[in-house]
C-alpha cells in the first residue's frame, strides 16, 4: 500500500539530506586500536532488564533499570537494587511472552528533572496495540514515582507486536526524540518505513515543554500533547506528511543515543535476516535523512520496487551479517566518562544473540570497527550511562555490568549522593557548543538481492528470556 503524498514527500526528504549530511567541523577521533575493555557484574536480581537511565542530576549516582514487564528499579551507587520499584505500571503494560516484543521498553528523564521531577517512558498499551509515550512525576521520596501522575504525550497504533522500537532520548536541543519501528510484518509489507503519512519506521522529534493541550497527532489516537518544532523537515504536514518526522527509513531502531560531547546521533537498526547496521546523524543535521529500509537492508538492496537512486539514501557507517550466531544489533553509546581515558571516544555496541561486542570510532579519515568479543556476559539487551558518563550494559538474564579498562588507574569521580532532594534550580542560559563528527560516504552493494526471505521470528532481546 502506498499512501497519497509518499513519492512527492520522499523527494523533499532527499532535498534536505543533500544540504546537511556533511558536517563542517571534524571531531577528534580516538586511536584506531581500542583498549582492552572488561565487563564486571554491578547489579543482579533484576527481571528482564531492557534499558538503563540516569536522572541527569549532578551528584546522583543512581541507575534506573527498566524491567520489560512494567517496573523501573533503582540501583544505588555500588550496585544495590532497591526492593520497592521506582515505578510499577504492570497493570497497564502489555508485556507478553517471547516472541512478543512488547512491554515497558524505554525511559528518559527530563533535562530539568531536578526542578520539575518529570520523566518519560515508552511502553506498549492494550486495546489495539499501541506504543504509548507518557510522562510521570516523582514523589517527595526521590526513590518512588507516582503511578497516578501519568500524562499521555503521544500514542502510535501498532499493526503487530514486534518492530515497535522502544527507546527515548532528549537531544542537545532539549527536544524529545522517539525511534519507532516499521510495525512488523516480513519485509515491511506496507512499506511504512518509506511512507511519510505514518510515524512507523521513523525517528520522531517533538517539544514536550510546549503543550497545545489535547491535539490529534499524525496518525495515532488523538492523544498528542506536544508541539511540533517549527524546524522539523516536514513541518505543517506538507504533501500530507507527518510533521513530527525527523528521519525515515528504519526497520526497528531498538536503541539509539547522542554523543554527549559532540551531539552526534548513533542508531542501531535491527535487520531483517541478513544485515545489522549502525546509522549515524551528525549534530549539524537539520533532519530529513532517509536511512533506506525497506529499499535497502544495510548496504544491500532488499526490495527496490518504486525506490529511488542510491544517492537518495544515507547508508550505515558500519554493518555486520547474521553469520556467526548474530541476530540483533544493540546500539550503545560513545564513552565520555572520566574514569577510563583510554576508552574515551569509542562507540560501543553489541549483538543480542551472539553476545559479541564491537567498538567504532572515526580516525579522522574512516570509521574503524573492531570486534572485542563477548566480555564474558550473555544476552546484552541495552547500554546505559550514569550521570558522569560511565558506561553500563544490561543482560536480559537479569544483571547489569559496568564497563572498564583493566589496568588503567581510574580517574577519581566527584562524591555522589544516591538520593538527592529535588530543589528548584535556576534555568541555565546559553547553548553548549557541539563539535560534530564527519559522515563518510558509504558504498553499498549495487547488485540487487534475491527475493527476500521470510522474516526470522527470532530477532532481538524481548524474544527470549535466556541466551539462545
Amino acid at each position: 500500500m502506498t499512501r497519497p503524498g509518499l513519492v512527492f514527500g520522499l523527494a523533499l526528504i532527499v532535498g534536505v539530506v543533500t544540504a546537511v549530511i556533511t558536517p563542517s567541523t571534524p571531531a577528534t577521533g580516538a586511536s584506531s586500536i581500542p583498549p582492552t575493555i572488561a565487563a564486571t557484574l554491578y547489579a543482579s536480581g533484576l527481571s528482564e532488564p531492557v534499558d538503563i537511565a540516569n536522572s541527569g542530576v549532578t551528584g546522583d549516582a543512581r541507575l534506573f533499570v527498566v524491567e520489560k514487564q512494567g517496573r523501573i528499579k533503582v540501583v544505588d551507587d555500588g550496585g544495590t537494587v532497591r526492593t520497592i520499584p521506582f515505578l510499577d505500571i504492570t497493570d497497564r503494560v502489555v508485556a507478553g511472552s517471547p516472541p512478543v516484543e512488547t512491554g515497558l521498553l524505554g525511559l528518559v528523564f527530563h533535562p530539568d528533572y531536578e526542578t520539575n521531577g518529570f520523566f518519560y517512558v515508552n511502553y506498549t498499551a492494550p486495546s489495539f496495540l499501541r506504543s504509548r509515550i507518557s510522562r510521570f512525576t516523582v514523589t517527595d521520596d526521590p526513590n518512588v514515582a507516582d503511578p497516578n501522575s501519568e500524562k499521555i504525550i503521544l500514542e502510535q497504533l501498532q499493526p503487530e507486536s514486534y518492530h515497535n522500537g522502544g527507546d527515548l532520548a532528549f537531544g542537545p536541543d532539549g527536544l524529545l526524540y522517539i525511534p519507532l519501528g516499521d510495525g512488523g510484518g516480513s519485509g515491511d509489507p506496507n512499506n511504512y518505513a518509506q511512507d511519510l503519512t505514518t510515524l512507523l519506521g521513523k525517528i520522531v522529534r517533538i517539544d514536550v515543554d510546549a503543550e497545545p493541550g489535547i491535539a490529534p497527532d499524525c496518525d495515532g489516537l488523538g492523544t498528542g500533547s506536544y508541539t511540533v518544532p517549527p524546524d522539523n523537515p516536514l513541518v505543517d504536514g506538507r504533501f500530507g506528511a507527518c510533521d513530527e518526522i525527523w528521519a525515515i527509513g528504519f526497520r526497528n531502531p531498538w536503541r539509539f543515543s547522542f554523543d554527549r560531547a559532540t551531539g552526534d546521533m548513533f542508531i542501531g537498526d535491527v535487520g531483517q535476516n541478513g544485515w545489522e547496521e549502525i546509522d549515524f546523524q551528525p549534530a549539524l543535521s537539520t533532519g530529513g535523512e532517509n536511512y533506506g529500509w525497506r529499499c535497502y537492508e544495510g548496504n544491500h538492496p532488499y526490495n527496490t520496487t518504486a525506490c529511488q537512486s542510491m544517492g537518495a539514501y544515507v547508508f550505515p557507517v558500519t554493518e555486520y551479517g547474521r553469520d556467526g550466531g548474530h541476530c540483533s544489533v544493540i546500539g550503545g553509546y560513545v564513552y565520555r566518562g572520566a574514569m577510563y581515558p583510554a576508552m574515551v571516544g569509542y562507540y560501543l555496541y553489541a549483538d543480542f544473540c551472539s553476545s559479541n561486542f564491537w567498538t567504532l570510532t572515526w580516525d579522522g579519515a574512516n570509521w574503524v570497527n573492531t570486534s572485542i568479543g563477548t566480555l564474558g556476559l550473555s544476552s546484552p539487551s541495552s547500554f546505559g550511562e550514569n550521570v558522569d558518563g560511565e558506561m553500563f550494559v544490561a543482560s536480559l538474564n537479569g544483571s547489569v555490568y559496568a564497563l572498564s579498562v583493566p589496568g588503567e588507574t581510574p580517574t577519581p569521580t566527584p562524591t555522589h549522593t544516591s538520593t538527592p532532594t529535588l530543589t528548584p534550580t535556576p534555568t541555565p542560559t546559553g547553548t553548549p557548543t557541539l563539535t560534530p563528527t564527519p559522515t563518510p560516504t558509504s558504498t553499498p552493494s549495487q547488485t540487487p538481492s534475491a527475493t527476500p526471505d521470510p522474516d526470522i521470528f527470532y530477532e532481538y532481546l524481548p524474544l527470549v528470556a535466556n541466551e539462545p
